[in-house]
């Protein structure tokens, strides 16, 4: 993976944790900057770390060697930068969908299988890394989740 490649990924990691963590900060009074920061990194880091296995994996399952390029990688952190707001979730979706669509013509081409089943792949990859996003996302909300203040 060139550094390039690992930028873009940061860069989509970035946005994506923006995306979810400053609506939910902005809501909560007692959110302090180094908190926000942390949640950022932490975003980032997960985000960023769940795009770059989504080839890895789709190539694993169908038996190919698959792995991110520049042309792949762009319409992911374009949909990253989209979902940052939080306005357009549909076309933030669309361009994950195209996103998966290029990786899936890539899988099929070097893993030697039909397009329908690559897309396949992709898509369980995508949604098992999903899912498993959610599942910490889940966690995460639910430790940090602070008591009632009876008054």
């Amino acid at each position: 993976m060139t550094a390039g490649i690992v930028v873009l990924l940061v860069l989509a990691g970035l946005s994506e944790a923006a995306g979810r963590v400053l609506p939910l900060v902005a809501g909560r009074s007692g959110a302090t900057r180094a908190g926000t920061v942390g949640l950022l990194f932490t975003g980032t880091v997960v985000d960023g770390t769940v795009f770059a296995l989504w080839p890895f994996l789709a190539g694993l399952a169908a038996g190919a060697a698959l792995d991110w390029t520049p042309t792949l990688l762009a319409p992911l952190l374009l949909s990253a930068v989209l979902a940052f707001p939080l306005l357009g979730p549909a076309l933030h979706g669309l361009l994950l969908v195209g996103v998966g669509a290029g990786l899936a013509g890539v899988l099929a081409g070097s893993a030697g299988i039909g397009w329908w089943t690559a897309a396949g792949w992709v898509a369980v990859t995508g949604i098992v890394l999903a899912a498993a996003v959610d599942g910490i996302r889940r966690l995460v909300v639910r430790l940090h989740r602070r008591p009632a203040v009876l008054a």
